[in-house]
């Protein structure tokens, strides 16, 4: 069994600049935990697989496709392929999203 401490975890660069940590990279999956402080927000981008985002604490906007909502914790937001995604936190507090990628993506995220 593998267990992994997410505050043990390295941070990883990604073009958002916000604090981003690879749990999980096979070539069937990846996971990376998220954490959005106040006034912070992705991207816009577009992944090139499927992805599902949990809403492990706090309160953000989601923005995929041509919708935007407000969404918190224990909400499960799904993220078709090639479709516009972003995240912005505009609250007093700091919000933790865990992101799954299903495939593990074989080319670059486009940033736009």
């Amino acid at each position: 069994m593998k267990i992994t401490d997410v505050r043990k975890t390295d941070t990883i660069k990604t073009p958002h600049e916000v604090e981003a940590r690879k749990l999980y990279d096979t070539k069937d999956a990846q996971v990376i935990h998220l954490t959005l402080k106040p006034g912070e927000a992705l991207k816009r981008h577009i992944t090139p697989v499927d992805v599902f985002f949990y809403v492990l604490e706090g309160e953000g906007i989601v923005e995929v496709g041509e919708e935007k909502q407000t969404v918190s914790a224990d909400e499960l937001i799904e993220s078709p392929a090639g479709i516009l995604h972003c995240w912005y936190n505009e609250g007093k507090a700091t919000l933790k999203i865990l992101v799954v990628k299903v495939p593990r993506p074989q080319e670059a995220t486009k940033v736009l």
